[in-house]
């Protein structure tokens, strides 16, 4: 119970913590946190089905870039405002993702990366096919004037980060309570023991198959949020590159922790923004940075944390 109480203070007090950054930051920095909240959330879906129940996809970029192109399509082609679209686009990837769980579970291991892969490039190519609707690598610009919730214009710097906040927290403390759930202890059984939690009587296939579905609308709804408040959508989104995010984010800040997405995050986010202006070889810096990590943080940033001194860390 203890434990409990001081996670719930921990969740709160980055959530704070994050609002008051708003006043305190910079323009450039508020606007680089507001980006980075959103990518965040990808992270929080993705560190579900890989922190959490153990599976590496690694063609999450399909349930980010449904999500996306979801709300796009729906606010460009069909003229359906913010509200309605952000539910359409939590909609789609919530069926991609039931469809795609149900076929890739049927593998497992190896077997399932390269399945969640090749589905990924599927719906890349998808979206090149069929350039007509998505405008293929080009992809679309959503209108300021379309982009309003409940009347409140959100491409302004203030309503941005405060979206982007409220996403966050939502999902933020969503998370807190799932893994704390009889749910949550279930996958990470799943995780650390497939056969023994099945020959205690647990449903394993229907508890990983309701994670990936978990996952993905997370994801999906972090892609239209993405869209909405940052006014594009484009196949760049539904690349190898960014599934690979995500894990790159999840590895640094500690899988199957709370706190790893966030710290990830911004933790690369800042790496590459930084080292960018050193030298035209920043990925050969951030290489570099990810290597010692790996080796001398290797439960990434938040699990070494929990590891060493914060036992209790979600």
């Amino acid at each position: 119970m203890v434990n409990a109480h001081r996670s719930y203070i921990l969740h709160i007090s980055i959530i704070g913590m994050l609002a008051a950054m708003f006043f305190i930051l910079p323009a450039y920095h508020v606007g680089n946190l507001s980006r980075i909240m959103v990518l965040a959330v990808y992270a929080m879906g993705f560190n579900v089905l890989f922190g959490y129940t153990g599976l590496l996809s690694l063609g999450h970029a399909l349930f980010f870039a449904t999500g996306m192109y979801g709300l796009g399509m729906a606010m460009n082609t069909f003229n359906i405002a913010a509200e309605p679209a952000m539910l359409i686009g939590g909609i789609c990837a919530f069926l991609v993702s039931a469809v795609i769980g149900f076929l890739a579970l049927r593998t497992s291991g190896v077997a399932f990366m390269i399945v969640t892969l090749m589905f990924a490039q599927a719906g890349y190519l998808t979206i090149l096919y069929f350039g007509a609707y998505t405008r293929g690598d080009e992809g679309f610009v959503i209108p300021q004037a379309d982009r309003m919730i409940a009347g409140i214009d959100i491409t302004g710097e203030t309503a941005r980060y405060f979206s982007a906040l409220f996403l966050f927290s939502v999902v933020f403390l969503l998370i807190m309570y799932l893994v704390r759930s009889p749910f949550g202890h279930t996958i990470v059984a799943i995780r650390e023991n497939e056969e023994r939690t099945r020959m205690l009587g647990y449903d394993t296939v229907r508890h990983k198959l309701a994670a990936v579905i978990i996952s993905g609308t997370i994801s999906g709804i972090a892609g239209a949020a993405y869209a909405l408040l940052f006014g594009y959508a484009g196949a760049t989104f539904a690349t190898v590159q960014y599934s690979i995010f995500p894990l790159l984010w999840v590895l640094l800040g500690g899988a199957g922790t709370t706190l790893g997405p966030i710290i990830g995050t911004i933790f690369m986010f800042y790496l590459i923004d930084l080292s960018s202006t050193v030298t035209q070889a920043y990925m050969l810096i951030a290489g570099v940075v990810l290597v010692l990590l790996t080796l001398f943080a290797p439960q990434g940033l938040a699990g070494e944390l929990r590891r060493r001194v914060f036992k209790w860390l979600p």
